[in-house]
Formats: C-alpha cells, structure tokens, sequence
C-alpha cells in the first residue's frame, strides 16, 4: 500500500475514533474568535463534535453529521448576540461555548456637509509613470456646488445625481499628459474653491511621474514563466493572462502602473507585464517592428512545426479555435514579407498553413489541423525564427501507451480549503491523486505526479516540471469550498483554452454520475495549471469540502476511490471520441 494512504487512513481511523468516543467535545472553524464583529444579519456556526453527541444552539436542537460535522445557519441582530452551543454525550455528559456577535449595520453614505475634500480616486489605480497623451482620470468626493480642479486648472465636474445614485458632490474628469509636463514621483494636488473664494487642497494617495526621455523605454523579457497580461484587472488568480512568451523579446514601454509596465503591441494595442519577468534595456535599444522572411513548415516523429523567418524578435499572442480545428498565432509588430511557404510532406498533423496581414502591425498565422482536437502547442525563438511546435495527435489512444501528469492541489503551508471536521483540501487531494496515480498505472498509464507526499510545491515550480516532462495530459484535483456550507455544493470541472473542454467536460459527465450536484465545466480559466498551451489540461474540483455531506463523502476512502475510476473513465470517454469513436492502436 502506497505510504500516503496508509498514513491518511490511519489519520481517518484517528479521526473517527475520536469523533466516536463518549466524551463530548466542540470544535469551531467558523467563528473562529469568541467575539465577533459583523456587518451581515446570515452567518453560520460551523465545526464538528463526537458522533454519538447531540448540539443545541441555544436550546435549538442542530443536526450532527455521521462524520460529527456540525453547520448552522443564524440571523444576528443588532447589538451584542449571544450563542450558546451545547454537546451532550449518550452518557449524558455537558460541555457548553458561548461565541458572541456584535451587528453593525452598514452606515448610509453621506454627502460632505463642509467645504473640503473627502477622497480622491484616480484611474488606473496605482502609482502611475505616464507618458505623453495618456490619460489620468479623477473622482473626487467633495463638498458639492464648488468649483474643484487639478493639474494646471483642469476643472473637474460635478455629476449629476442620476449619474451618482443620488450622491451629491461626485466630481470626476481627466488630465491628458502634456508634451510640457515634467514631473516625478509626486502626489498631485486637487483643489475646491468655494463660493467665498476659500480654497482647501488635498493630494492623491499615489504618485504619478512622467516616462523619462533619457530612462530606457525597451525591456527584455526574462525567465521561462514571462506573460503579458490584457489589463489591470486582477483577482485571487492573479490578472488576465494573454499567453506566455519566450525569453529575450523586447517590448516598448509606454508607462508604468504599480508593479506592471504598460508595453506597446501594435496601434491601438497595448498590454501589461509585471516587471519582474523583464529587464530593462540599454538606451537606444528598438522595440517593435519586423518584416516576415522565409517559411518552413516540417514534422518529425512528435511535433510538427512552422518556422517563420523575421528579422527582429517580436511577441506574440496564440489562439484555439474549434470547426475547423486551428490555432492562430498574432505576431505583433510583424508586416508580411514573404513570397512563399514551403511546406514539407512529412507533417502529420498540420493539414495547411496562411497567413493575413490583419491591420498595421497585426500579422496573423492560421494554422489548420487534420485532427478535431488540440493535443498541444508551444511557441518559442531560435534566433529570429519564430518556431510554433504543434504536438501530433499521438500513434495510440489507449491508455497504456500515454502519460497522465496527476497534480494534487496545495500541499504544504498551502492548505487549501476546510471542512467543517477541520480536515485540509491539501491532504485529501493528495489522497485522490494517488488512488488516480493507482488506477491510470492499472490501466498502463505513465503517470508523473507533483507530489506523492505532504509538501509544498510552488504553482511555476509545477508548470515547468511539466513543460520540461511534456504529459500527454495533466489532470490537477482540488475541492471547492463557499461561505455557505449548506447550499453551495456539487461537482465542477475548468479549462482555460476551448481546444481542450472536451477533456473536462467528458470527466465532468462521469463525475455526475456520482450523485454530486453540477456545477458546471467552466471554461476561460484563469488558473496557473490551465495556463499552459502544451498539453490537454483540466482542473477537477471534486466536490464542495465546505459541505458538510459532501465532507461526509471525500473523507470515505471509497468514495475517493470511485472519484479516482469516474476521471479514469472520463479520460477514456475523451480519447474515444478523439479517436473517433474507438481507440485503435
């Protein structure tokens, strides 16, 4: 028996013998503090106690799961809330906790009753390194009927108060940089004049500074993991990504926002990078523009490949598409020059290749497949040849002769998720990924794992394990988790690039079959795990942990067993289907 499950088993006998035992106990993860603060009526009492234990909250009796989890839900009032919980042992013994909440109700905003400035909001957030004709846009909340103004007298209006839900003294408006403008790293002033002529003038949070003419405005990308990124937004997953570029490429700097500098794509497109995946360039350095040269498009017994001959490394942007099966590359900065494209005959999956000069500085690869599905691209330099290697559709679909990476998700001090039973979304991903590393190698499947033990392993450390070993797929196991641990619950699966859905959606069918609630294959996923262009990829999240009858099922190792064979099978479904209906050797 594999070491993990060994130990994880032990530690669920632990768990449920202590669960089991008669002495009453309560376990809390949510609140975690005895007092409580809140701002919102609905919150839950969530944790767990012996399994034979009843709990009354308050004198209401709340129902305990087999596996002793506890959730309820609650209304606080206003004012100091009390909540006694209570477990009772079968033999009648008593243990008692009061936690306490304090419900503030949200204040109504209010308009500024004096003259004077409340807060000032610039757009882009951050602080800002600008260049001439970019914009800086204000909202300010100010005493209203004034006169507010910025940079060199600017004036800033006040907007209606349909414009503003009914807020008096929203201001808003922009200053456009200036040819004449020079400053550096200052916080720019906003000033009110009021009907007296009194003024009072307050600075912005950040700082803005014009793009030096004598500072580089070229940077290089560096490392194996640079990404552009389509704009400032940004979440837990980190901003939108447009792809992954090789090293070297420079690109030109229009301004700086935070910690991402703003770079030129062609007229009319830009796009962020953070900045430490680049270096800066020596003055003088060019950025931007190349004419195409010779094309070559060739296989060998793996990929196959297009060579495009430019005579300046330029960055790019790769797309899927689907009926007809192709991938689209944009080589920003590139005007086509070239005659013709030789084409060899021993490609394999590349059925043709064209071009379009789509607008000034946009020229467009079209990539057609023979096959329906993606099976992985990559993009990459060798001088200033741009090479698009495209994986063949590999010799065999049968399991046994393909190699699975499994990724268990967190591990480490990244612990993921909780249950209500205070076990850790890393330790039962973990225990999933080796029933599924057990069951593809049954199958005869190589299979490459993140991790087989408890560990830490960085999101870009996992990407390039994978870059490096090439899978023919990558499955990544997670469980979800909500705020609400009695409705939120079922079953999921995502994918990022539509070339390949059909992995996810075939295993999310099979994972339906488990009795799990759906909640959807959901594609456009902005994930590290489904970032990566090489290889069919799917994040599975099994089950919501936060529920206490879906904890119920992850914590049952033959449950964990069936979610292993139902991915196998959805992995079988989406190679028949690739193969056209069977999978022939």
């Amino acid at each position: 028996m594999n070491k993990f499950i060994l130990i994880f088993s032990l530690l669920c006998t632990f768990w449920n013998a202590k669960a089991q035992t008669g002495s009453p106990f309560i376990r809390l993860v949510e609140p975690l503090k005895e007092n409580n603060t809140v701002t919102a009526k609905r919150q839950f009492i969530i944790g767990s106690t012996c399994k034979t234990c009843t709990i009354f909250i308050n004198e209401k009796p709340v129902k305990v799961y087999p596996t002793g989890a506890i959730a309820y839900e609650i209304n606080v009032a206003e004012g100091d809330t009390a909540f006694k919980i209570t477990a009772t042992s079968q033999a009648g013994k008593t243990i008692s906790k009061t936690i306490y909440y304090t419900y503030t109700k949200a204040k109504p905003e209010e308009p500024v009753q004096a003259l004077g400035i409340q807060s000032i909001q610039t757009y882009p957030e951050g602080n800002l390194v600008l260049a001439v004709g970019d914009k800086i846009q204000f909202s300010v909340k100010a005493f209203s009927g004034a006169n507010v103004a910025t940079i060199n007298g600017a004036a800033l209006y006040e907007m209606p108060l349909t414009q503003t839900k009914g807020m008096a003294g929203i201001y808003q408006g922009e200053y456009i940089i200036k040819a004449t403008d020079n400053f550096a790293a200052m916080r720019i002033p906003v000033t009110i004049t009021g009907a007296d002529g009194q003024k009072i003038t307050k600075e912005t949070a950040n700082t803005f500074a014009i793009l030096s003419p004598l500072s580089s405005d070229v940077c290089f990308t560096k490392g194996r993991l640079a990404h552009l990124e389509y704009g400032l937004g940004d979440d837990r997953l980190g901003g939108a990504k447009v792809g992954y570029l090789d090293s070297m490429i420079p690109l030109k700097i229009l301004g700086k926002v935070g910690t991402h500098y703003k770079v030129f794509l062609s007229p009319g497109r830009s796009a962020y990078i953070p900045d430490d995946v680049v270096t800066l360039a020596p003055k003088g350095t060019f950025a931007g523009y190349a004419l195409t040269d010779r094309w070559q498009v060739y296989g060998d017994n793996n990929f196959d490949y297009v060579s495009v001959g430019l005579t300046a490394k330029l960055p790019y942007q790769s797309m899927q598409l689907t009926d007809p099966s192709k991938i689209v590359v944009d080589v920003f900065g590139a005007t086509n020059n070239t005659n013709w494209i030789s084409q060899l005959q021993n490609v394999k999956e590349i059925k043709n290749v064209d071009y379009e000069q789509v607008s000034d500085g946009i020229f467009r690869i079209s990539i057609y497949l023979k096959h329906q599905q993606h099976w992985g691209h990559s993009i990459y330099y060798r001088g200033n040849n741009l090479l698009i290697k495209i994986k063949q559709q590999p010799k065999s679909l049968l399991l046994r002769n393909l190699t699975v990476a499994v990724d268990a998700g967190h591990g480490g001090s990244n612990t993921g998720a909780g249950g209500p039973t205070g076990v850790a979304e890393k330790d039962l991903a973990l225990a999933v990924s080796l029933k599924l590393q057990i069951a593809l190698q049954q199958e005869g499947a190589k299979v490459l794992m993140t991790r087989t033990t408890e560990k830490f392993v960085d999101n870009k450390e996992r990407i390039l394990i994978y870059r490096d070993n090439t899978p023919d797929l990558l499955i990544s196991i997670h469980l979800n988790s909500s705020g609400d641990p009695l409705r939120a619950g079922g079953t999921s699966t995502f994918y990022r690039y539509v070339g390949f859905r059909k992995l996810s959606y075939f295993i999310n069918l099979r994972m339906l079959q488990l009795g799990l609630k759906e909640y959807g294959n959901n594609g456009s996923f902005n994930f590290m795990l489904n970032s990566p262009t090489e290889y069919p990829n799917a994040l599975v999240e099994t089950l919501f942990l936060s529920n206490p009858e879906e904890e119920m099922l992850i914590l049952d190792p033959e449950f964990q067993q069936k979610i292993a064979d139902k991915i196998v099978a959805g992995i079988k479904d989406f190679l028949a289907e690739a193969g056209g209906g069977m999978n022939v050797e």
